[in-house]
């Protein structure tokens, strides 16, 4: 009966540290969905979003939004500072006020907003 045991326990033993062997030649790549992450943005960007964050979410049905996606929004966000938005061009001077005015308005909703970007951001969107 002991060596029954003794040979069950080696057995385990070998089977254990197989699975040892696995996990630690096993890496996984880092998840870069985040960029960077948003913890590792310079102050100032963070601060902005922060702002931001607050000024944009007025509408009286979404005035939690902000904070009941904030993981997913810094998220977003911290990906866009990270990849500069995939090199886009920056369409801030052609339509900055127009699209300030519709994310302020409650009578705008997303498709008016959505329409203002080009074919190349809604790909990179995507």
């Amino acid at each position: 009966m002991k060596c029954v045991a003794v040979a069950v326990a080696l057995v385990a033993g070998f089977v254990c540290s197989d699975a040892v062997k696995l996990r630690a030649s096993v890496r996984q790549e880092p998840d870069t969905a985040c960029g960077k992450g948003f913890d590792n943005l310079v102050k100032g960007s963070q601060d902005y979003y922060r702002t931001a964050a607050v000024e944009l979410f007025t509408h009286p049905s979404h005035t939690m939004d902000n904070a009941t996606f904030e993981a997913e929004f810094e998220c977003w966000f911290a990906s866009m500072c990270t990849t500069k938005c995939g090199g886009l061009p920056s369409q801030a001077d052609a339509r900055k006020a127009d699209l300030t005015a519709m994310c302020l308005s409650v009578e705008a909703d997303w498709l008016k907003i959505w329409k203002m970007f080009s074919q190349e951001e809604i790909k990179w969107f995507k």
